[in-house]
């Protein structure tokens, strides 16, 4: 950070999303972690899309970085920005979401608009925070990330994080364990079709596409 800092304001974003790319990359490596994306569907890399993705691990993180081969932000917490040092990184690497009040709720919408509007894509877990299960693969989405795609018209890619829980295990950061992880890319859900009062149907078509593709990939015992 203190190298690139004196680049500018302008690409710090960018810059930084580079560094984090390479610190996943070695992060990886150390740990033993073999990183490798399918392809169910062609994406076209050249469009902003609303990324969404299942949440069971800290182990997601990583690879949210190593999948930026386009411009993309993700959601963030701005209690994450507060961490010294950290929090200088995190502020030009996500998008922040400050829930305290309805005024800077409705800013860090006005922020994600912005940065679809910029040609950036956005990564929203839709479940919100952990799962913490593996008797299903995903709990019930929030309507935020679907109700920004219909006002923005900018299609959905669902993305699923299938080996995170077992490279770490939610309950504890000491299950952490070398292996495969590997991010699959589904059919891109065009909105184009869908108006605000068939927002519910959207979410339940890209929940029920997510849960399916999770199903192929992994073992559960409702399946």
């Amino acid at each position: 950070m203190f190298l690139i800092l004196p680049l500018g304001k302008e690409k710090l974003s960018e810059h930084v999303y580079f560094i984090c790319r390479y610190w996943g990359k070695i992060l990886y490596f150390f740990m033993g972690v073999r990183h490798s994306e399918i392809f169910e569907a062609p994406h076209d890399f050249n469009r902003a899309h609303v990324f969404v993705g299942n949440h069971n691990s800290y182990m997601d993180i990583p690879s949210i970085v190593q999948l930026k081969h386009q411009p993309i932000k993700p959601l963030g917490k701005f209690e994450s920005s507060k961490i010294p040092l950290f929090g200088l990184i995190y502020r030009n690497a996500v998008v922040m979401v400050d829930r305290s009040d309805p005024e800077k709720r409705a800013q860090s919408l006005r922020n994600l608009k912005a940065a679809l509007e910029k040609h950036i894509s956005i990564f929203i877990f839709p479940e919100g925070t952990f799962s913490m299960t593996e008797e299903y693969p995903l709990k019930s989405f929030f309507n935020g990330a679907f109700k920004l795609a219909i006002e923005m018209n900018i299609p959905i890619q669902p993305v699923l994080l299938v080996d995170s829980v077992d490279r770490m295990h939610f309950s504890s950061a000491l299950t952490l364990t070398p292996g495969k992880h590997r991010v699959v890319y589904l059919e891109t859900v065009e909105v184009s079709d869908y108006t605000l009062d068939q927002m519910d149907a959207l979410k339940d078509l890209v929940f029920k596409k997510m849960d399916e593709g999770m199903r192929r990939y992994r073992k559960y015992p409702n399946s």
